[in-house]
């Protein structure tokens, strides 16, 4: 039955959900795999560079014994990343997360075989050489180029290629931090850009392949949370209260961290024009190496470091020279279009930043601050507020902060909304010549039937070229328009198809849409004030 005539329903997905949920789960049982292994390839390349041995567990690289040394070793990992990505793929710089974007978008879901290979390896060497970024937006790049080239393989529509990439991806991200749900939330918030169980089941599907693998071959205990945090009270009144200034100060510093980034690479893109981009990278990690000196902790992935702050075991003095350098050599090296995710930055000075803000709020136990503060700053800054509370209590399991967090997060998101045009991810994606929109809504044309626009037969003129039922949404006339050409249609009902009731046109699908607008802009008091109150006056 072709898909304009079955009945009308709740959704539109088709029996193809069931081979693409299979094909989902082969991938996200693979991604765990990729997952596993790029977190090994990162222990490596520490190992390598700072310890000069062949260990792979992923270790903070504070602990080398190289002194002053140490600041070459970010620079030659800068080097062998502009090396690869001039050589190799341009398309290994940067976050991970805007390039997959990119791929769902203009591409068709489509992934290159090499950028699959050279992003992790970038990723890698950058993260390994001391790089302060985050293994998860190039694993869920990663395991997007996976999910992609799986769907290559197959006779697929885009639509069903872009679900598998979402897969491959919140696959690789919830093999990573152990939060599949939260896999699923950014899956939805920021990368399938639709609401629709065709792509949502099987990214949901992927998910949980994932997480079930990674603790099979981990090692690690199944279900153990990844920052463990003491257990927090029942948040009063007074809490909530101050969980609004939170918010406020992460949105604050979502916009100035956002902003941070494409300042210093407007720098490189507009005062260092002469100098070839492969070379840029090598001052980023210059700028790494100079504060490593200072701040050792600031280096790396620096997971070790938000378990400290999330338990409360750092000084006030450590906290602000860490979020200070980190914030700096963060966002100079990601201007300067190296390779390395923004996920774990954040969280990092979220922590930092709520450690600083328990000394003048209402003590609410050790951790529970800075946790509060960690997820709004997700939040506000990737502008995915489900993905941020949810993924907060993931990786603690401290469900009951769930409400503080979604309180902090929303307030956060509301901040950088009314802020910020884009958010850190969306801005990249924008300066490469597209616009990409975060809002989801029902379109106008599917609750707007024919028979609510559709004009009187015309007397005298030839039969329209094409047929269009009564009862039929003016979304699926739309879609029939675009694919035949033809903009005048002429209705009849199911009852009687011969009978002739009228005709619509592509003009009538414009003035429902000019409907909708002005149920957007127009504003109007359906009910007078004064007539609230006057009741009450004559008593």
């Amino acid at each position: 039955m072709n898909r304009d005539d079955r009945p009308l329903g709740d959704f539109t997905t088709t029996r193809r959900l069931i081979p693409v949920s299979l094909l989902a789960l082969v991938i996200g049982t693979a991604s765990a795999f990729v997952s596993w292994a790029l977190l090994k390839l990162i222990g490596l390349f520490t190992h390598l560079f700072f310890f000069h041995d062949f260990g792979t567990t992923v270790q903070s690289p504070a602990g080398h014994h190289l002194g002053g040394w140490v600041v070459l070793v970010p620079v030659a990992g800068a080097l062998l990343i502009g090396l690869l990505a001039r050589y190799g793929s341009e398309r290994i710089r940067g976050h991970g997360i805007p390039e997959a974007l990119e791929s769902i978008l203009i591409k068709g879901s489509h992934v290159e075989p090499r950028v699959a290979l050279l992003k992790p390896l970038s990723s890698a060497i950058s993260i390994g050489s001391g790089g302060p970024f985050g293994a998860e937006g190039p694993i869920i790049m990663t395991g997007g180029a996976l999910g992609s080239l799986v769907a290559q393989a197959f006779h697929l529509t885009a639509a069903e290629r872009k679900t598998l990439l979402v897969a491959g991806a919140a696959g690789g991200m919830a093999a990573t931090f152990g939060a599949p749900v939260a896999a699923m939330l950014l899956a939805v918030e920021l990368l399938l850009f639709e609401w629709k169980p065709r792509s949502f089941i099987p990214v949901a599907l992927s998910a949980a392949a994932a997480l079930a693998t990674r603790d099979l071959i981990s090692g690690e205990t199944p279900g153990a949370p990844l920052f463990p945090v003491p257990v927090h009270p029942h948040a009063s009144v007074g809490c909530l209260a101050a969980c609004v200034a939170v918010g406020l100060a992460a949105g604050a510093a979502s916009t100035a961290m956002t902003a941070s980034v494409y300042l210093f690479e407007d720098l490189f893109t507009e005062r260092l024009k002469r100098l070839h981009w492969m070379w840029w990278p090598a001052l980023g990690g210059l700028v790494i190496g100079l504060g490593g000196l200072v701040c050792p902790q600031a280096m790396g992935v620096g997971y070790d470091v938000i378990g400290q702050l999330l338990t409360g075991q750092m000084l006030l003095g450590a906290v602000l020279l860490l979020v200070s350098v980190k914030w700096l050599i963060w966002s100079f090296s990601l201007g300067s279009g190296t390779s390395g995710g923004v996920l774990a930055p954040l969280l990092m000075v979220g922590a930092a930043l709520g450690n600083l803000e328990a000394h003048l709020l209402p003590d609410m136990g050790a951790g529970f601050w800075p946790l509060i503060s960690m997820g709004a700053i997700l939040g506000g800054t990737m502008r995915s507020p489900l993905t941020g509370m949810v993924f907060a209590v993931e990786i603690t399991h401290d469900w009951g902060a769930l409400l503080p967090l979604a309180v902090a997060v929303v307030v956060a998101h509301g901040f950088t909304v009314l802020v910020l045009r884009r958010s850190i991810l969306t801005e990249k994606v924008s300066r490469r010549g597209y616009h990409v929109t975060r809002e989801y809504e029902i379109d106008p044309l599917e609750v707007l039937f024919v028979r609510d626009v559709m004009q009187p037969p015309p007397t005298g003129a030839g039969e329209p070229a094409g047929l269009a039922f009564s009862d039929e949404t003016l979304r699926t006339i739309a879609y029939r328009m675009a694919s035949t050409g033809v903009t005048t249609l002429a209705v009849v009902g199911r009852e009687a198809p011969g009978t002739l009731l009228g005709e619509v046109t592509l003009e009538d699908l414009l003035t429902a849409r000019k409907r909708h607008l002005e149920e957007e802009t127009r504003r109007e008091r359906r009910l007078p004030v004064h007539l609230l109150f006057t009741p009450w006056l004559r008593r």
